[in-house]
């Protein structure tokens, strides 16, 4: 399949690599297949990588692991959730969290209330509200990412 998107351009999508939300993702209901993309150019390309709808060509968000940013990430996710995506073997499973990119870089926060959780096997995924109070919607990230290039 291919792809005319506002970041990468013009790309060449395999149908093995579109992960599908059958509740699409919060506030955006309609989007409901989508791929994982990289700026390999970009340095530190290896921490954000671009969840990029197929639908909406230039609709793409930033994500990362939030392990990357917050090793002590556990959320927890009711079991109507874990359903939606199916039985993951933990080698599977891919947790993302939504990355805001301000102009001020230094004010760049990871969304940890709101995680995609993915079945990196099945290509199925959810996003959802954590149910524990832990983890904000704002985490500043970008003190940790310099730290982490060190």
């Amino acid at each position: 399949m291919k792809l005319s998107t506002r970041i990468f351009g013009d790309v060449e999508i395999d149908d093995s690599k579109i992960i599908s939300f059958s509740n699409g993702i919060i506030g955006f209901p309609d989007l409901k297949r989508f791929t994982l993309m990289r700026d390999e150019e970009e340095p530190g390309s290896g921490t954000i990588q671009w969840l990029q709808s197929i639908e909406e060509p230039t609709f793409a968000m930033p994500v990362i692991d939030p392990l990357t940013v917050k090793p002590d990430y556990k959320p927890e996710v009711s079991v109507s959730v874990a359903d939606e995506v199916g039985d993951i073997d933990s080698d599977d499973l891919l947790v993302l969290v939504t990355v805001t990119v301000p102009h001020d870089l230094k004010l760049m926060t990871a969304n940890l209330m709101g995680p995609f959780i993915i079945d990196s096997k099945g290509m199925r995924g959810v996003q959802t509200i954590v149910e524990n109070d832990d983890y904000p919607v704002k985490f500043p990230i970008y003190d940790i990412l310099q730290k982490n290039k060190e």
